[in-house]
């Protein structure tokens, strides 16, 4: 990117997402369980490589230097700075945090606009950069002041995901949504009231926790019966007697083979679409959204078992939460995350134009 900037060009903000539960403040991640991450500083890492390129940073005075908030630094560990210089990609893990994987991106960048006709029924532990608890160092609010911004803002993929499709995609229009994301792990995204909801050090949205079986599989969060073991990537594949750890393509596969009539490939689908309504019913009676969009696998997923899901919802869900939801894919595809971080590195450039010319 740097090689492709014009002579002369600032960096005027640069943000980045990951699967993770990240702190707000300094992209420090907490918990990434599919990665194997646990207390990375993500944030500084990736302002260390910035830094190191000499680009001329504007603002100067508004991007915070590595190292600011806490003082005291954590050295990465060496497979995060790999990642962050391009040398690997984070393996993701199975459903209990080991076990083969398959590349972090695999299977990502293919723009989708499918879409299920709509059927409305109208009747991350806390530690600071040391490893101890959070600072409270909080902003309060997303992108914080401009005396606080950090050189690199690290978010969640869902919450930015959900921030593109709200400023630029499906929810257009939309100021209540839910975004779901899934891959190995799940995550969602949560716009109220035209804002994003991320609590208060930047880890809300941890939808994929939310146990909904309690005696159900061991999950990679260290609980039982979390929403992700049962409509996860692993939770397919293992359910259609697939290998769990082929990621996508073996997702697209038990989708198609349950296409083309496939007992157990449609028994999967069913019993998976079950779950994933499931917690969507209990997401809209919590959030009452305008629209549910369903991202990453969980695409493929929804559009295999809208009738499953629908039903789950219509049954669960209580009526004057779900009459108006729609159900939705990201017009934004796989893209929606990359979107988002793009938003969110420029919303003080947006903001305010003036205060940077």
């Amino acid at each position: 990117m740097q090689k492709a900037a014009p002579p002369g060009a600032r960096l005027v903000g640069s943000a980045a997402a990951v699967s993770a539960m990240v702190r707000r403040e300094d992209g420090f991640v907490r918990l990434g369980p599919e990665l194997g991450w646990v207390d990375q500083p993500l944030g500084e890492a990736l302002a260390d490589v910035i830094i190191s390129t000499g680009v001329d940073l504007f603002p100067a005075t508004r991007l915070r230097a590595p190292g600011a908030v806490p003082a005291q630094r954590q050295a990465p560990d060496d497979d995060l700075v790999d990642a962050v210089n391009g040398r690997t990609m984070p393996a993701r893990r199975g459903p209990a945090g080991g076990g083969p994987g398959v590349p972090a991106g695999a299977g990502q960048g293919d723009l989708l606009d499918d879409e299920v006709p709509d059927t409305d029924d109208t009747g991350d532990t806390g530690g600071d950069a040391t490893g101890g608890s959070d600072t409270g160092h909080d902003t309060g609010s997303d992108t914080g002041s401009d005396a606080t911004r950090p050189l690199v803002q690290v978010r969640n993929n869902a919450d930015l995901a959900a921030l593109a499709e709200h400023a630029r995609g499906a929810a257009v229009g939309c100021d209540n949504v839910v975004y779901l994301y899934g891959d190995a792990g799940v995550g969602g995204g949560i716009i109220a009231a035209g804002r994003p909801v991320t609590g208060h050090g930047g880890y809300g949205g941890e939808v994929g926790h939310m146990v909904v079986n309690p005696a159900g599989k061991p999950c990679s969060c260290g609980s039982h019966g979390c929403w992700e073991t049962e409509i996860g990537e692993h939770a397919l594949l293992t359910a259609a007697g697939r290998d769990p750890s082929s990621g996508r393509e073996g997702i697209l596969a038990v989708v198609d083979a349950a296409g083309r009539g496939d007992a157990s490939a449609q028994a999967a689908v069913r019993q998976v679409g079950d779950w994933l309504g499931f917690g969507v019913a209990n997401l809209v009676n919590i959030f009452n959204p305008e629209m549910v969009i369903f991202g990453g696998t969980l695409r493929e997923v929804y559009l295999a078992s809208a009738a499953q899901v629908r039903s789950r919802l219509n049954r669960n869900a209580l009526p004057a939460c779900r009459e108006h939801v729609r159900l939705r894919t990201p017009v934004l595809g796989e893209d929606a995350a990359l979107l988002g971080a793009a938003e969110l590195a420029f919303e003080p450039l947006f903001a305010d134009p003036l205060d940077f010319a």
